[in-house]
């Protein structure tokens, strides 16, 4: 298929036996609750099957996501990993093989565009793919303690986020209160040597990029790349074509 750093996330800020009961609820270990199980039959009574093998590193990460991409703009979806099976192992845990920080858009849901189901995908979502501390931490977590070994930065055309910030830069206008809050963060990302529809799809690209860089250079997300265990990438997605590619 084809900054500033972020704040640093302390480790160790929370007590060992706080931490492990944080990280078997994230990971879904813990133990569910039987009011939870309300009309349960018996395909969800039956023994756990495990999921279809996941990748393990970000190259086949990478064309595990590409193939699903190609089905979904060929109208060849398998939709996997719903079966009652796959659902009732998934209550034991969770190893998503790819983390996917996306715009909120109604139209670019990452588990569509890309064919996946339960388990597969750990998705975070905001205007813009602007960065605060609940995402900062969102992502972190997926990689330092699930080990996810792909992040992309997922951008597409047409972003509504995009084009309130050029379009307020340009008009000197004030947006409110929360919107201005995302376009204060996009706004480093305008493209100054385009004009018009091409200023705000130029910009869209830049600020995948900016985004992914911001990412990069966050100190424990960098030690894993730096490791080998983690790679960061940008991509679009198309919405007339429903193409995803990378941005470099």
């Amino acid at each position: 298929m084809n900054s500033d750093p972020a704040p640093h996330i302390a480790a160790g800020a929370t007590p060992p036996a706080r931490r492990s009961l944080l990280r078997a609820a994230l990971t879904g270990t813990a133990v569910l609750g039987a009011g939870l199980a309300v009309g349960a039959g018996p395909a969800a009574a039956a023994s756990p099957v495990a999921a279809r093998k996941r990748p393990t590193t970000a190259e086949e990460a990478l064309r595990e996501l590409a193939a699903g991409n190609r089905r979904w703009r060929t109208f060849r979806e398998r939709h996997p990993d719903e079966s009652a099976a796959v659902r009732q192992a998934l209550t034991t845990g969770q190893h998503p093989f790819a983390l996917v920080l996306g715009c909120i858009d109604s139209r670019v849901p990452p588990e569509l565009v890309f064919d996946q189901g339960l388990g597969d995908l750990m998705t975070v979502r905001s205007a813009g793919q602007v960065l605060d501390e609940a995402v900062l931490g969102s992502l972190a977590y997926g990689v330092l303690e699930l080990g996810i070994p792909l992040l992309m930065v997922l951008g597409h055309q047409s972003c509504g986020a995009v084009k309130a910030t050029v379009q307020a830069d340009e008009s000197g206008e004030e947006l409110p209160n929360h919107i201005q809050y995302l376009a204060d963060r996009i706004s480093p990302a305008i493209d100054r040597g385009k004009e018009g529809d091409a200023r705000v799809d130029a910009t869209i690209d830049a600020n995948v990029r900016l985004v992914r860089s911001q990412l990069a250079a966050e100190p424990d997300l960098a030690a894993k790349v730096d490791s080998g265990a983690l790679a960061v990438v940008g991509a679009r997605y198309e919405l007339t074509t429903q193409l995803v590619h990378r941005i470099g």
